[in-house]
């Protein structure tokens, strides 16, 4: 029988740690959060803590892809598919260097 628990992965990538806060901060940290956090008053520890939660969630998919475990990927794609009508209209968005010719 599979049940549903949160697991804390003990092997340290430097890679994966890289990637990881630099995704944290791509994906989250300079967009919509700051405004937010100013806006209700949301302390510096508390941001730390949304931060952090993010940043392990964001390892955890990274560890999973890299050790090539689909399954587990999978899991999480199906739980946290849900229909809530605040995430319409999906925009895929990529940022970085282009070649420019000048």
């Amino acid at each position: 029988m599979k049940i549903w628990a949160k697991i804390n992965i003990k092997d340290k990538n430097k890679d994966v740690e890289v990637i990881t806060k630099s995704l944290t901060n791509y994906l989250y940290g300079y967009g919509p959060i700051n405004d937010i956090c100013h806006k209700y008053g949301i302390s510096n520890e508390d941001r730390k803590k949304l931060d952090k939660y993010t940043a392990n969630r964001i390892g955890g998919i990274l560890m999973l892809y890299l050790s090539k475990n689909i399954s587990r990927i999978n899991d999480i794609v199906n739980k946290y598919n849900i229909d809530i009508t605040t995430l319409n209209n999906i925009e895929p968005e990529i940022e970085g260097y282009i070649e420019k010719n000048i």
